[in-house]
């Protein structure tokens, strides 16, 4: 098939695009060009050699841009997306990447008059702030969105519904990457004991190719997660988390109380249609023991200073006048989240 990914160089994306280069697949990809993409590229492409990508630069709020990436496509797989915490941090310009790059996208399909079908990547969060409820979540529950991010979820979903297109919508849960370099505040906006359903960033990119490939997920809403192996609370993730990197529990000051749109969700109907889940929180670990190497040890030595520059990033522990104590004293607690 030609498919056109959008948000290809991403976490998921990357190994989305792989699944589908290894499975013959032509692809087209839209990006911006920058010095980070570049890179990805050029070790993309070390890595399947054979395999000669068809890019196109550009910004998915360019018409024009978009009409020639989706010209001559059988496939779009809609990944590209602003997230948190810059989709709150500055709402009208995620609108217009998130929700007006969409209706472009949309629009340019329709217009070129193939049969293009679109794969869309939406989230767990468009039900919204769901502890009070019993677990687990199902495709068919209410829909509550409670931020920039969720509400343009929603928005693109009914998009995508309305547009013409056979269509398939693809909710994720909370997906692992080994990288701990991008600590954002969003952070400290998970409580501790909020339900949480995990997925190896591999597996969802596996589920994507999947789903392309499928003939019985269209007209459908998926979830997408890791399964039962995957489902815990915050602080039990945390724990092996931050164990693991050396820098030991934070402070439960440090964190809010108010539920986050994380929870378990019921994957039987996608993992019987796209047999997807294959990795846990183990893989995960030792994904983060490779990736950081000899720096794990590095941390250790410094162990204070890392926890005093976490927890500067908290909102919630500087409110709580927390800051002038030190951190490296702070008595072994309850863990935290860094999805």
């Amino acid at each position: 098939m030609n498919i056109l990914i959008t948000g290809a160089f991403g976490n998921v994306g990357t190994y989305t695009l792989n699944n589908l280069l290894n499975k013959g697949h032509s692809i087209r990809v839209l990006e911006l060009k920058n010095k980070k993409n570049l890179k990805i590229l050029k070790n993309i492409e070390k890595k399947v050699p054979d395999q000669k990508l068809d890019i196109i630069w550009g910004d998915i709020t360019d018409s024009g841009c978009v009409k020639k990436a989706v010209a001559g496509q059988d496939m779009i797989i809609h990944q590209a997306f602003v997230i948190p915490s810059l989709s709150e941090e500055k709402p009208n310009w995620a609108w217009e990447i998130n929700v007006e790059g969409t209706r472009n996208l949309l629009k340019a399909a329709r217009e070129w008059g193939g049969a293009a079908k679109i794969v869309f990547i939406s989230s767990v969060s468009v039900f919204g702030r769901t502890q009070d409820l019993h677990p687990p979540r199902i495709p068919e529950d209410q829909i509550r969105p409670t931020d920039n991010y969720s509400h343009h979820k929603v928005a693109c979903e009914q998009l995508v519904k309305i547009s013409g297109l056979e269509w398939t919508i693809l909710r994720l849960g909370a997906v692992l990457s080994p990288s701990l370099c991008d600590i954002d505040p969003m952070l400290f906006s998970v409580p501790l004991n909020n339900r949480i359903e995990l997925i190896h960033a591999a597996d969802a990119g596996s589920a994507i190719a999947a789903a392309a490939a499928s003939d019985r997920v269209w007209g459908k809403t998926l979830l997408i997660g890791g399964g039962k192996k995957c489902q815990m609370l915050q602080k039990d993730f945390i724990a092996r988390v931050l164990d693991e990197v050396g820098i030991g529990m934070l402070p439960e000051s440090a964190f809010t109380s108010i539920p986050f749109y994380t929870d378990w969700m019921d994957t039987s109907r996608s993992q019987k249609i796209l047999d997807y889940q294959k990795r846990g929180l183990d893989d995960f670990i030792r994904d983060i023991r490779k990736t950081l190497g000899i720096k794990r040890y590095l941390v250790r030595m410094v162990q204070p200073a890392v926890k005093h520059w976490l927890l500067k990033k908290s909102p919630h522990f500087l409110k709580k006048g927390n800051n002038r104590r030190s951190p490296g004293n702070t008595v072994r607690g309850k863990p935290v989240s860094v999805v």
